[in-house]
């Protein structure tokens, strides 16, 4: 209904190719999701369809945990990112690396804004495929590697889980978001569940243990943590105040940490930008 629109919502949604459904209530479905957790469904468009057929057709969907769906986002093939513009993030000079640091990072589905985000800050950043040995990254001698966001069940990553325990024990500062957050976090000897319905949005508060400061985040994950089967040797950093799942991890004597949540979520809360700093100062502290 705006004077500027130069199209209806319905057009607008066919030119690009997006699914969008309507009638509906909401409130109970949100009730459903609510009691019974999340559950795989199918939107349908047409006259004359089958209810039946398609409840099948949700029922024959590959269920997400044990199912590896990183093999199909990865890169298949390692690649340089370009250097990025450090005032378009507003990176002063003092939160930028003293020198260009050399950064491998594992690709399990990747968000390119945590690539411009680490080139920004003062990287070169090369990245990998999803199954890249660890010593083939290592033969490189980077100053620090970063494990990605990305689909599917961290559990159902062996060579992921693997490759991360390699680092860990290799001394490189490690640094991990989301999906990488959950491979380290097994790869150092915890456990992770799924949830019952995911954490999905940009407004989940987060409490950073050590300070006490709550960050408001973005999340997009469905698995997390099992802060119970954690050794000693691993420190839970950051705790989600909606449902007290584990948001942060760090290794007690070793340059390993991660998190759960989004901090170069664009557009986002920046509350956790702080993070990629940390990242930088821990390898340059070495």
């Amino acid at each position: 209904s705006n004077w500027r629109a130069s199209g209806t919502l319905r057009e607008y949604l066919i030119a690009n190719d997006i699914v969008a459904i309507s009638d509906i209530d909401t409130r109970a479905l949100t009730r459903r999701l609510r009691s019974g957790g999340v559950m795989r469904g199918v939107v349908a468009t047409g006259s004359g369809l089958d209810p039946a057929a398609f409840v099948e057709r949700a029922r024959s969907i590959p269920q997400m945990e044990g199912s590896d769906l990183v093999t199909g986002v990865t890169s298949d093939r390692a690649f340089d990112w370009p250097q990025e513009d450090p005032d378009q993030f507003g990176i002063t000079p003092a939160r930028r690396a003293k020198q260009r640091l050399k950064i491998a990072a594992y690709d399990f589905g990747m968000k390119w804004n945590i690539l411009r985000r680490l080139s920004a800050h003062g990287c070169d950043v090369r990245v990998y495929p999803a199954g890249t040995p660890a010593a083939e990254l290592l033969a490189t001698k980077p100053d620090g590697v970063f494990l990605s966001n990305g689909p599917g069940d961290p559990a159902a990553l062996p060579y992921a889980i693997d490759n991360a325990r390699r680092l860990v024990g290799s001394d490189v500062p490690v640094f991990g978001i989301c999906l990488g957050h959950q491979i380290l976090g097994l790869a150092m000897g915890g456990k992770t569940f799924k949830l019952k319905f995911g954490h999905r949005g940009a407004n989940h508060p987060v409490k950073k243990l050590e300070t006490g400061k709550v960050e408001i985040t973005s999340q997009n994950h469905g698995f997390a943590v099992d802060p119970t089967t954690l050794p000693g040797d691993v420190e839970v950093t950051h705790l989600n105040l909606y449902d007290g799942t584990v948001e942060g991890l760090r290794h007690r004597t070793r340059p390993v940490f991660c998190v759960q949540y989004h901090p170069e979520a664009s557009p986002g809360p920046h509350d956790a930008d702080y993070l990629f700093d940390d990242f930088l100062r821990m390898i340059e502290d070495r």
